[in-house]
């Protein structure tokens, strides 16, 4: 078992944080790379953040609502 952090990506230069607004996965949901994860409200503009693995998703680290900065990991999935 390998452990990826999920990271809040940089989708535009001037963004340096963004909002977990709607978790769309739980925790011990499967999930395949680029699959939807979360939206992320980032420079006003809805973006979907995707998974970067494929495996079972083992921790939120960020509550929706809450604002973290672009780099900052969120979620980790749990890779077999």
């Amino acid at each position: 078992m390998a452990r990826v952090e999920v990271l809040l990506p940089q989708w535009g230069m001037g963004m340096s944080e963004g909002t977990i607004t709607t978790w769309l996965k739980a925790v011990g949901d499967d999930v395949t790379e680029d699959e939807a994860l979360a939206e992320v409200e980032a420079e006003k503009v809805e973006e979907t953040l995707e998974a970067p693995a494929t495996g079972k998703l083992v921790e939120l680290l960020v509550p929706e609502g809450d604002t973290v900065e672009v780099r900052t990991p969120v979620a980790v999935i749990e890779t077999a």
